[in-house]
This record gives structure tokens, sequence and C-alpha cells, in this order.
């Protein structure tokens, strides 16, 4: 089963998740501070990360910007109702979705599962007529088996939400496809505040693909309505 770092440095929180977690089946490992998160990431194989933003000692946001030097591994933020702008900050770094507190144990799972799905288990069947595992639009090329992309033949490192993503716009591109129809396809949940969140993870992906994020060619709004890849589809 996969491993399950939760990093919270309130007790009963984590005492909390660790209930919800293992009674799925799930490994858990804790740490208090991100410091101490770092250091079990790099010693563990971990699968997906559960991250509060306000620790002692180094706090959630800088722990992801540490981690995501190294590794893609999904990481959820914790987060309180009043930290809108650590949201923000946190998808801008690198994280694929937050929780706020006090949490749902439902929604905890539900977001988990989603995660590690993405993580784990996409691109693992094998590939059919009608399932392709490659994409190419423009000078973007997507490998869905192997995790790779490659802009002008140069290689994109993408977290696995950023990823997910870019496959949905290029299995649709010229589609214009609304914020509600991103998340409900990536995060696999009701779009609750899915227009935020989806903007932050399309800025982000922009930065990687475009040689102007503010004058894209490739990964365009159409306003009020949504997204879409602009670029010609390529066997």
């Amino acid at each position: 089963m996969p491993n399950i770092l939760i990093c919270d440095d309130e007790p009963d929180i984590v005492s909390a998740l660790q209930i919800y977690l293992q009674a799925e089946g799930y490994t858990t490992l804790t740490a208090r501070t991100g410091r101490e998160a770092l250091r079990l990431a790099a010693d563990n194989d971990i699968h997906l990360i559960l991250l509060d933003i306000m620790m002692p000692e180094m706090d959630g946001i800088t722990a992801l910007a540490k981690l995501r030097e190294t590794c893609n591994v999904p990481v959820i933020l914790l987060t309180a109702k009043s930290e809108d702008t650590d949201k923000v900050l946190g998808l801008n770094i690198g994280a694929d979705d937050y929780i706020t507190k006090p949490f749902n144990p439902v929604e905890v799972l539900a977001r988990v599962k989603s995660q590690l799905r993405r993580y784990l288990t996409l691109g693992s069947r094998p590939a059919r007529e009608d399932n392709p595992t490659h994409y190419a639009v423009g000078s973007l090329e997507l490998d869905d088996k192997g995790k790779l992309v490659l802009l002008d033949g140069e290689p994109v490192s993408l977290t696995p939400t950023e990823f997910e993503i870019l496959k949905l716009l290029m299995q649709h591109a010229g589609e214009v496809l609304s914020p509600r129809d991103i998340y409900r396809r990536v995060w696999n949940g009701e779009p609750y505040g899915a227009e935020s969140t989806v903007a932050v993870h399309i800025r982000h992906l922009r930065e990687k693909i475009e040689i102007n994020p503010a004058e894209p060619r490739l990964l365009k709004v159409v306003w009020a309505q949504g997204y879409k890849l602009d670029g010609e589809k390529r066997p």
C-alpha cells in the first residue's frame, strides 16, 4: 500500500488523519516540522504528503519549495480558512491540492485517492488504439506511459497535477474546457472553488511551456468560458 507522510504540529490532527488513512490500508509516517518532513521524504519511499502550512522551525510553504527542487510527489496542503493567500502561494510553488480545516474525513480520503490514482496508476495500463499514450500538439509532445513532456524537443518538468491538466488539454486540443470541467476530470471531485484552483495550476503550467507567459501561444484563456490548447494535432 502507498506510504503517506503527514506533517502537522497539532497532535490531534495528526492522530485523526492517521485513523482515517490507516483504516483504508495506507501506511503513514508523521512529522511535526517542515524540516523533519523533508528528512523523512528523502529517507523513505513516500507516495503522497499531507502538509500543514503553519509550523515551527520550517513552515509548509518553505518545505514545499525545497521539496519541489528534487521531487514531484503529490502534496496536499492542510490550511486554515484564513490562509487564502498561502493557499495560492502553495499552489504556485507546486502543491497539487489543499484541504481546509476543519476537514471532513470523506473529503480527505477522496482527495488522497484522487492524487494517488494519478501518481501511481495512470499510464500503467496497456496501450490500446482507443486509449493512446502519446500526444503531439504543435511544439508539444506528451508520453503518458513514460510520464514525459517535451517542448521543442526539450524535456519539461511538471508536477503530476500539471501533467494531467496538460494531457487533458492535448486530448481536446482546440476545444474550450471550463474550469469546472477540468476540475471534474483531473481531480475527480465536485468542482467547489474550481475556478481559483484550476487558474493557479494553469498559470504555473503556462510558465513552464510558454516562451512568454504574458503572451501565450499555446495555452490560452477564452474569456468567461475556460481554457484551450492551440496547435495542430500531430501523429
